[in-house]
């Protein structure tokens, strides 16, 4: 009997195991890179985020426009050589969209080239209606966005047009965004004339192009909340990266003087003078209703 038991726990580890290890491992795709695994898939994304509806008070002013900065680019090359299949993550950038919608902003969407935007369609919500109409009414500029760089040609004088510079997160931010030079002036020029800048998780990697050509870290001394390096360290363990990221976020903009206000990937926002950012995309709802609030309030 005690053998019979001994034996039918080592199966069960054993099986166990082996389901561990199946479920684990990241999807390889088409075109050979690498999405997340069954295990981070179930761990790491949701069906229907924790939107709130929320009747603002319409903003009618002039500074109506949010210039909203996405990527182009899909796959991140990890340390072994193998591309994560990524792009911007769509409840980090729709949830922040729809509250600031409803705040009575509209959206002036660009990237780097003028390529289409790239979502992490692994991560979207299929149930929930709210982000799934929000992203329908944009799917034609999410297709064809502006280029960047025409409107650091054209409109970038425009201040008086815009409330707020908005950069999604997901890694897909961290591949194209960081070395942009155009990303740096929009940056320089919302930072310059007290237009706000809003951003999430890997988003804030963004703000490194303000030290391109040995120029000082405009955000020197402020706090901000980022996506922890340390968490992106741990991820490859459930298939969630299919290795280690060649750089990391966190620790760089701390080296430049940021003031980081999060040690895990949570709900943790943040407001420091005219910018405001979130920790992961568990604070998205919250980042959007913090922006929301504060544009309506200081742009009365």
């Amino acid at each position: 009997m005690k053998k019979k038991i001994i034996i039918g726990f080592v199966s069960f580890l054993t099986l166990a195991c082996i389901t561990l290890y199946v479920t684990s491992r990241p999807k390889l795709e088409l075109d050979g890179s690498y999405s997340p695994s069954k295990l981070a898939i179930m761990l790491g994304t949701v069906s229907k985020t924790d939107y709130e509806a929320i009747s603002y008070e319409k903003y009618q002013g002039k500074k109506s426009k949010i210039l909203v900065i996405f990527t182009e680019q899909k796959n991140l090359e990890m340390k072994n050589g193998k591309m994560f299949s990524t792009g911007n993550h769509p409840v980090e950038a729709l949830l922040p969209m729809l509250h600031l919608k409803n705040a009575g902003f509209d959206f002036e969407i660009v990237t780097p080239t003028g390529k289409p935007v790239v979502f992490e369609m692994w991560a979207f919500p299929q149930k929930d209606e709210a982000v799934k109409a929000i992203y329908d009414e944009f799917k034609s500029s999410f297709e064809s966005p502006k280029k960047l760089a025409e409107f650091t040609d054209t409109s970038i004088i425009d201040a008086a047009s815009y409330a707020a510079v908005f950069v999604p997160g997901g890694h897909g931010a961290m591949i194209d965004i960081p070395e942009d030079k155009n990303v740096a002036k929009v940056l320089n020029w919302a930072h310059q004339n007290d237009v706000f800048t809003i951003s999430l998780c890997h988003g804030p990697g963004s703000f490194l192009t303000t030290t391109l050509d040995d120029q000082k870290f405009i955000y020197a001394g402020y706090r901000m909340a980022v996506f922890p390096d340390a968490v992106d360290e741990m991820t490859p363990m459930i298939g969630y990266l299919p290795g280690h990221m060649i750089l990391g976020v966190s620790e760089r903009l701390k080296s430049f003087g940021a003031n980081i206000v999060n040690t895990e990937g949570d709900e943790t926002v943040c407001i420091d003078r005219k910018l405001i950012t979130g920790a992961s995309p568990l604070a998205s709802n919250e980042l959007g209703k913090l922006a929301a609030n504060t544009l309506l309030k200081e742009l009365r």
